[in-house]
């Protein structure tokens, strides 16, 4: 049973917010980004207090060879400050589209993108392993001249020849105690853009960051922990956790426990891709004290959380 003062956390993939295809320009970003964003609105009528994560997979690939293009003539920025830089602009793309569609709907609410640091640890072995797929589709001479300047190129999930980046895991996020001052006014806040620009202490210049990316169902993770967040709501392009994935037998799971979750992890049964992260960030999130992670397919939100669709993970006394 929810209250009106709930907390919700809402994981938006950087695949939600762009249609399919590698030739996509910002206004195609910017319908798609109004068409993912019906079940926050309907959140936010039913008066949850909202944190919203998003995803910048093929953003900031996109941003790190336009960087490469222009190397030549402007200094080409660091990965990590890229990360930042499109939590910057898909903030904005979604601040700007969710408060039109609130206010078509009369629902006085603010919207707020916050840049928002994600604490790593240095010595995190995933640094050394870029296993994280970013920008688009590269073509095999593409890839080549990237290998021999040493990037790391290899299939996504789909099979595409994409570069592949460091993704740590994430362990705090700096300004998470910000966050939750908003989040606990009422505000509906964007943060931990990309999963967070990744940071890590340093005993003597402080915070100092990484180039690296965040995956940003962990970072979302962590964040609903550090709100108090009742519900973990996970959007993606697939509609719920599924046995054998990729197989005739593939079959969807409506509900399970994190018990359940962490034997399901431990077999080959979800594939290839992205979907192992997001049930590891929902199990996470449940075994740390948050009421129930949902995985749903990005149209299905609301009703996911209503429990007809979508793949509900919740506690082993459950």
């Amino acid at each position: 049973m929810t209250t009106r003062h709930d907390t919700i956390v809402v994981a938006l993939g950087g695949n939600a917010l762009a249609p399919q295809g590698d030739d996509v320009t910002l206004y195609d970003q910017f319908r798609h980004t109004r068409e993912s964003l019906a079940a926050v609105v309907v959140l936010a009528a039913e008066g949850w207090r909202i944190a919203i994560v998003h995803g910048n997979g093929p953003q900031v690939g996109n941003a790190l060879r336009r960087n490469e293009l222009a190397m030549f003539e402007i200094e080409p920025l660091p990965l990590g400050v890229l990360v930042a830089g499109t939590a910057g602009w898909i903030g904005y793309m979604i601040q700007q589209s969710l408060m039109n569609a609130l206010r078509r709907e009369s629902i006085d609410r603010q919207v707020i993108t916050v840049i928002t640091q994600t604490v790593v640890a240095r010595d995190d072995p995933r640094l050394a392993e870029p296993t994280k797929p970013i920008g688009r589709t590269l073509s095999e001479e593409t890839a080549a001249g990237l290998r021999a300047r040493g990037d790391v190129v290899a299939p996504d999930g789909s099979g595409r020849l994409r570069r592949m980046a460091p993704s740590p895991t994430p362990v705090d996020i700096v300004e998470a105690d910000a966050v939750k001052q908003l989040v606990d006014e009422g505000k509906i806040v964007v943060a931990a853009g990309g999963g967070g620009t990744p940071v890590y202490a340093d005993p003597v210049k402080g915070w100092e960051g990484l180039d690296a990316v965040v995956d940003k169902d962990r970072s979302a993770a962590v964040l609903g922990r550090r709100l108090d967040a009742h519900t973990l709501l996970i959007l993606t392009d697939v509609s719920a956790v599924h046995r054998d994935w990729g197989t005739d037998r593939a079959a969807p799971i409506a509900r399970m426990t994190v018990a359940e979750a962490q034997r399901l992890l431990a077999t080959e049964q979800l594939g290839r891709g992205s979907m192992a992260p997001k049930l590891e960030a929902a199990a996470a999130f449940v075994a740390a004290g948050g009421r129930r992670a949902v995985i749903a397919h990005l149209s299905e939100g609301a009703a996911a959380l209503r429990g007809e669709t979508g793949t509900t993970i919740l506690g082993d006394d459950a």
